[in-house]
């Protein structure tokens, strides 16, 4: 696979802007906190990775489709690379801030949907699951390295220097887009023209919301899955949480870089050393490993024992990927899109809204003094 040219420019075009993304990730957040010391609103800055898929991500997306993929990436890359140009001047106030990385991650979900159909016409159809793995797997370390490395960044040359760095990643992709990845046309309109009996977007949500909860099975899959409201709190913590530390931007690094690390370890626990049949037997314990760790923060550990403890929550999360399989074969062919836009849609949601309560309430209570 990776003795394709094309391949291999679509893999380092990942890297770099998922890197991207983490640098961003860290950089608003640490800014945020140490311009208004508000958990709540550094909180807030987090929910923005989230929000864009909320609000526009999937309309987005379909840029994908509408226009040579090619061209499509190489001009959301740039576009990004203005963005956090924009974001790296000093004076920039923080509602400006927060636009400018909400505009970010807007624009990666037409990125990550035309890689993925840029790949099913670079690779072989055998080739295609692997190739697809291989991102999946590469973007999950480039985001643990992006973030451990933004952390060194932000600490070493100050937070707009390395916003400017930043905005070079993505430039940097674009430029391995245009020489590596030749140009093709746009995809056929396919189904865009020939569904002549969409459904208005209210009637999928509601007859996606009658499938799932008139379903018991799926009901309680989907409710596991919810519970992700509540384990992605100490993500959206991680910066006022290593300020009581008495860390800075390389601590916020650790933290946030700590929870996907686990889930990586789970992942790979689950997928590799389960049975596929009894992949579903422990899902409760682990929905309860994704959260109870966390209680030990009350008392205070070294920041190493908290990111171990961040680190073994994020690995009980790896039941989201057992109840994501389970819900899959459970699902009607027939209302599987309806079914699963509900299921994300409440996900993201609950996401949004969990990082938004635990800002609100970490704000009740004094930070303990670095």
């Amino acid at each position: 696979m990776f003795a394709s040219t094309e391949f291999r420019a679509l893999w380092s075009a990942q890297a770099l802007s998922s890197a991207g993304d983490q640098l961003a990730q860290v950089t608003i957040g640490f800014v945020v906190y140490a311009k208004t010391g508000s958990p709540f609103l550094a909180a807030l800055a987090y929910a923005l990775t989230y929000l864009p898929a909320v609000l526009g991500g999937p309309a987005l997306a379909g840029l994908a489709d509408a226009f040579p993929r090619q061209q499509v990436m190489i001009v959301l890359d740039l576009a990004r690379a203005g963005l956090v140009a924009l974001m790296a001047l000093p004076g920039m106030p923080i509602p400006g801030l927060a636009t400018l990385f909400f505009g970010i991650m807007l624009l990666g979900a037409p990125f990550a949907t035309a890689r993925a159909g840029l790949l099913t016409e670079v690779l072989p159809r055998a080739m295609r699951p692997a190739g697809l793995a291989i991102g999946n797997q590469s973007a999950q370390l480039g985001q643990i390295a992006g973030l451990l490395a933004g952390g060194g960044l932000v600490a070493a040359l100050g937070p707009y220097r390395a916003l400017a760095l930043d905005s070079l990643s993505f430039s940097l992709s674009a430029g391995i887009l245009a020489c590596w990845v030749p140009a093709r046309p746009a995809p056929p309109p396919g189904w865009r023209d020939s569904d002549r009996g969409r459904l208005a977007a209210a009637e999928v949500t509601w007859a996606g919301v009658a499938t799932i909860f008139g379903t018991p099975g799926l009901r309680a899959l989907v409710l596991f899955g919810w519970l992700a409201g509540f384990t992605v709190v100490p993500e959206g913590l991680a910066a006022p949480y290593a300020h009581t530390l008495g860390g800075g931007a390389p601590t916020i690094g650790l933290l946030l870089a700590a929870a996907p690390a686990g889930l990586l370890i789970g992942a790979f626990v689950l997928g590799r050393l389960v049975r596929p049949a009894d992949r579903l037997r422990p899902i409760g314990w682990l929905a309860m490993l994704s959260c109870a760790p966390l209680v030990f923060c009350q008392v205070h550990p070294p920041v190493l024992v908290v990111a171990a403890l961040w680190a073994v929550a994020g690995a009980g999360g790896a039941y989201q990927l057992a109840a994501a399989a389970a819900f899959v074969r459970a699902v009607p062919r027939a209302d599987q899109g309806r079914a699963f836009a509900v299921a994300q849609s409440g996900l993201l949601t609950a996401q949004v809204l969990g990082l938004l309560a635990a800002g609100a309430a970490a704000v009740t209570r004094p930070s303990r003094p670095a």
